[in-house]
């Protein structure tokens, strides 16, 4: 019986002279490609959803966040820190929890945010000269150049709710929202 020939093991396959490239396989992604869009021929049925606001409300929401997370993705922003950037530039002075009641973000969730823009050189936390147990927050000279990049590319992506909502439809939406 001829002897069966075995693939050399890993410590031996290390051990030969280089020839030829070793061919590795190709790592996935990091990221899933997004699934394709269901196209149905069949109209669903919502059942109680068509009368659930909150429903509709966070469909708006996801809709409205895709485009704009794809132009703050341009400079490397997220909208919560766009969010973050936009109030302490308005606010100089302001204090970590001043700012995590404003915006509703929970106080540990805000202060690996400030860690994170404070890192980047966007963001510096001061003593504050009221109280010495707060920090003044303040935009820095590259927080204030990239905030006003961010403010135009949210006024692009503003600009672009208008077609898609009718601008009656915007002005109501926008005016019912700001009462709550």
């Amino acid at each position: 019986m001829p002897a069966v020939k075995r693939a050399p093991t890993r410590a031996k396959a290390a051990r030969k002279p280089a020839g030829k490239p070793v061919k590795r396989a190709a790592t996935a992604p990091l990221r899933k490609p997004p699934l394709p869009t269901r196209v149905s021929p069949v109209a669903i049925d919502l059942g109680v959803l068509n009368d659930h606001l909150g429903y509709f409300v966070r469909r708006l929401q996801v809709w409205i966040f895709q485009d704009f997370i794809r132009r703050l993705s341009h400079i490397d922003i997220s909208p919560a820190q766009f969010s973050v950037l936009v109030i302490i530039g308005a606010n100089e002075g302001l204090s970590q929890s001043e700012l995590a009641a404003t915006l509703g973000i929970e106080r540990a969730r805000m202060v690996r945010m400030l860690h994170l823009l404070d890192r980047r050189g966007l963001t510096e936390r001061l003593p504050s000269s009221a109280d010495g147990r707060r920090h003044a927050l303040r935009l820095t000279r590259a927080g204030q150049v990239l905030l006003k990049q961010a403010k135009a590319l949210a006024a692009q992506h503003e600009a672009s709710l208008l077609p898609k909502l009718g601008p009656e439809r915007y002005r109501m939406m926008l005016e019912a929202l700001r009462e709550i």
